[in-house]
C-alpha cells in the first residue's frame, strides 16, 4: 500500500501571502528603527507602492501592532511590537494615550502643546497640537528636536532625571559645544536652574534664549521616579506674561500628565 500523494497547492495564492507578509515585517522593522515614519516614506525607503504601504499598516493597525499619531499623518510600533525594540514601543505607547486628552483639553487651552521625550541630548516632540491652535505661529512641529538647557521640556527632564543620566546628558551637550548653550553649563547657573525646577515642580523658557517670539511652561511625566516625557504649553510672548500662562495653564498642564499616567498605567501588558 502507497502513500496518497499530497494534494496540489495553489502556489499563487501562496506566494503572494508571503510577499505580503515579508511586506509587513519590513514595514515593522522600519518603523521601528526609525521611531515613527510617515506612509509616503514608508514607501519611499522600502519601494513599495503608496497603496501597497496604507493597506498594509491598515492592516498592520487592526491587528494592534501599529497606530497612526493623533495629530499628524504618521505611524509608530504599539506596545505588542515591543519584543522589536522597547524605546519605540514606549513612546508609542505614551503618544496613543497623550493624543485624545491633549484633544480634550486644546478646547479651552487655545495655545499650542507639545509632548515630548527625550532622544540623545534633546527633547523630540512627538504629539503637538500647532496644526490645529488657531494661536499657533509654528506649523510641521512633530519630530522637531528642542535644546536640553533652553527649553522649558528639557530643563523639566533635567531637573527630574537620574543623576547618572542628567551627567550622560549635560556630557553630551558639553561635546556638542553649541555656543547658546554654554551660559546655561556654568555649574553655578544651571545649580540654581534645576532646584528652581524642582522646587516648583515646573519649568519655564521665556528670557528669549530659544524661539524668541515664544515663551513656554513644561512639566514631566512622572512614573516610578522615571521621567517618561513632559508636557508643554507654547504662547507669544509679547501677548501674554509669564505670571498669567502660569496662572491659567499650569493646572490644566498637571491635570494632562496625570491622566497621561493614570492611562498609562490602566493600558494592559
Amino acid at each position: 500500500m502507497t502513500d496518497a500523494p499530497d494534494p496540489p497547492r495553489p502556489d499563487a495564492p501562496r506566494k503572494e501571502t508571503v510577499r505580503a507578509l515579508a511586506r509587513g515585517l519590513a514595514i515593522l522593522r522600519h518603523v521601528n528603527a526609525m521611531g515613527e515614519s510617515r506612509p509616503s516614506e514608508i514607501a519611499q525607503a522600502l519601494g513599495l507602492a503608496r497603496p501597497t504601504v496604507y493597506r498594509l499598516l491598515e492592516t498592520l493597525e487592526e491587528e494592534g501592532y501599529v497606530a497612526f499619531s493623533a495629530s499628524s499623518n504618521r505611524v509608530r510600533v504599539t506596545r505588542m511590537a515591543a519584543a522589536l525594540g522597547d524605546g519605540s514601543a514606549i513612546t508609542s505607547q505614551i503618544c496613543q494615550v497623550a493624543g485624545p486628552i491633549f484633544a480634550r483639553h486644546s478646547l479651552k487651552l487655545l495655545w499650542p502643546l507639545d509632548l515630548t521625550v527625550h532622544e540623545n541630548a534633546a527633547m523630540v516632540i512627538q504629539e503637538t497640537t500647532h496644526a490645529r491652535s488657531p494661536l499657533s505661529i509654528d506649523r510641521g512641529m512633530t519630530g522637531y528636536r528642542l535644546p536640553m538647557l533652553r527649553s522649558s521640556a528639557g530643563r523639566a527632564y533635567l531637573a527630574h532625571c537620574s543623576p547618572g543620566e542628567r551627567d550622560i546628558i549635560l556630557e553630551h551637550v558639553r561635546r556638542l559645544g553649541e555656543p547658546a548653550d554654554l551660559p546655561f553649563l556654568d555649574p553655578d547657573r544651571l545649580n540654581h536652574l534645576l532646584q528652581d525646577v524642582v522646587q516648583k515642580g515646573f519649568a519655564i523658557r521665556d528670557g528669549a534664549e530659544f524661539r524668541p517670539h515664544t515663551a513656554s511652561i513644561a512639566v514631566p511625566i512622572l512614573r516610578d521616579g522615571a521621567v517618561l516625557g513632559c508636557i508643554s504649553i507654547i504662547w507669544i510672548a509679547s501677548a501674554m506674561s509669564t505670571s498669567k500662562a502660569i496662572e491659567t495653564s499650569l493646572t490644566p498642564l498637571r491635570r494632562m500628565a496625570a491622566e497621561i499616567l493614570k492611562e498609562l498605567r490602566a493600558t494592559p501588558g
